[in-house]
């Protein structure tokens, strides 16, 4: 007799769990301001605002559960609980283990560095001319305008003395004429006279031009280099550098199919900001209106600045357990009708967002 009523207890207690966990839904969510915002037991933000509407709509009792990022995760995929309202990225290696609503926002991903002062970016600009390249180039050009001067001082000297004198000062003449020649200033003060003098002249002319145009080109490029070295605007720009983002997100997946080499994760977005500020890594990239407000937010982080850079176009959605099919097809036709109003457009612009 014990035993059965031992039995029944059990079996009673095992309904009860489960009607519990059919009526109280447990939602999983961990801070991810605009969407998700926490201040002390206060939730705010897009997500939260989203979800009560759906919550409301639907009748659904639920129970909010904070919980790190990873966690999270890991617990959509064994059925630990049964939703998160985090803004997560719809890729196909997570379709495969956790099933998404229907996408409520798309955003892109984009590179937060540090500021370069006014005096680092001078600094920066005279690296440009003073690398070893165009010291070489320079040093090249001051033999060419002496070893041309002094050949047109020698085949002159004696047919043309008014114009290329004899000795110290007549080789002086010879380095001035092919400085103004081989810059093609040509102040017509000093001329050759001789076939010889007129024939370095040519050489001197069309040699000097190419040279020149490509000490010039030379120098533009160097430029260009190291502007892009200290002040990325291209993706491709970062592949070489060491970058930050945060562990397991899309973005993380995305610049490994992308081949880049050295990536560091971070579990939240403050600590891979701050060790940008430190010098730690060079870059953070990550979802753009996260990385905005956080830095809009934080004065601590004012020294850091967001690249005009966008890549990696991301939808967010809700997700739940692969077993909870008919539960995200009713939510996702609630989020369908809820971005159809007008209310909609307003909080997104309450909360500083913008889709693409």
């Amino acid at each position: 007799m014990r035993k059965m009523i031992c039995v029944i207890i059990i079996l009673f207690s095992t309904v009860l769990q489960s009607q519990i966990k059919r009526d109280t839904l447990l939602v999983g969510y961990t801070q991810a301001a605009p969407f998700l915002v926490q201040d002390g037991e206060n939730l705010d933000g897009l997500n939260i605002w989203l979800w009560e509407q759906v919550a409301k709509d639907l009748k659904l009792n639920y129970r909010m559960v904070p919980m790190p990022f990873l966690d999270m995760l890991d617990s959509l995929k064994t059925g630990g609980i049964d939703l998160s309202i985090n803004p997560l990225t719809i890729t196909s290696e997570r379709s495969k283990q956790m099933e998404f609503t229907h996408s409520f926002f798309a955003s892109n991903a984009t590179a937060v560095v540090a500021r370069v002062s006014s005096f680092e970016k001078l600094v920066i600009f005279l690296k440009g001319f003073f690398n070893i390249n165009f010291i070489r180039g320079l040093l090249l050009l001051v033999c060419i305008i002496f070893s041309f001067g002094i050949l047109g001082w020698f085949f002159e000297r004696k047919e043309n003395p008014e114009t290329f004198r004899y000795g110290a000062r007549g080789i002086w003449d010879g380095v001035w004429w092919s400085a103004v020649t081989l810059t093609t200033v040509g102040y017509g003060d000093k001329a050759p006279k001789t076939k010889m003098g007129k024939v370095s002249a040519l050489v001197l002319m069309f040699g000097g031009l190419l040279f020149i145009s490509g000490l010039t080109a030379s120098i533009a490029s160097s430029l260009t280099v190291n502007q892009l070295t200290n002040n990325p605007e291209g993706f491709n720009e970062f592949k070489e550098r060491k970058v930050g983002t945060i562990q397991k997100s899309g973005t993380e997946v995305f610049l490994q199919e992308h081949f880049f080499k050295d990536i560091k994760t971070y579990s939240t977005v403050v600590d891979g900001l701050k060790d940008v500020k430190k010098g730690r890594i060079e870059a953070f990239l990550y979802d753009e209106p996260i990385l905005k407000y956080r830095i809009q937010k934080d004065s601590s982080l004012h020294s850091l600045e967001i690249m005009p850079l966008q890549f990696d176009v991301q939808f967010y959605a809700f997700a739940l357990p692969k077993s909870h099919t008919l539960l995200e097809q009713r939510i996702s036709q609630q989020i369908l009708n809820i971005k159809e109003t007008k209310e909609w457009e307003i909080v997104l612009m309450e909360y500083g967002l913008s889709e693409l």
